[in-house]
């Protein structure tokens, strides 16, 4: 699989006691423009499983060129995350990362099983983009777009 060059996401939400939690992901894809759905996928035996199967709205970060630092942070496990990002937050508490290639404030509509994975669809009720290079993941390593 790693022969497909992939965006690579980082996705936020907030645990049960409100505090901000999020994961480097690039199992994400557009499903449908109307109504607006967005999928991604987290492995069963991911350590932030439950928190995200229970959460009612996320946010999907697309990251842009230069932001591998972000996506190593967020892969990177028995670590706080969120130390040393900046960050906002949406009225429903979830964790907003700035200056992403595009951002996409979700709530859940719908999850399925995925093998050794869920599958989490999300309703986008909000969007913003901005006019960035990707970043890319190929074959075990961050790639940049060239003209």
């Amino acid at each position: 699989m790693g022969s497909f060059a992939t965006g690579v996401t980082v996705v936020t939400t907030k645990d049960s006691a409100g505090k901000p939690v999020g994961m480097t992901a690039n199992s994400f894809s557009s499903l449908s423009l109307d109504p607006p759905l967005v999928l991604w996928s987290i492995a069963k035996s991911a350590s932030l499983y439950t928190e995200f199967t229970a959460a009612e709205s996320f946010a999907i970060h697309i990251l842009a060129k230069g932001q591998q630092h972000l996506s190593n942070q967020f892969s990177r496990k028995g670590i706080e995350r969120f130390d040393g990002i900046s960050y906002e937050t949406n009225n429903r508490g979830v964790p907003l990362l700035n200056d992403c290639l595009a951002r996409f404030d979700c709530e859940l509509f719908s999850q399925a099983d995925g093998g050794d994975h869920t599958i989490i669809v999300g309703y986008v009720a909000a969007m913003e983009e901005l006019q960035l290079d990707p970043l890319i993941f190929h074959k075990g390593a961050y790639r940049t777009l060239e003209p």
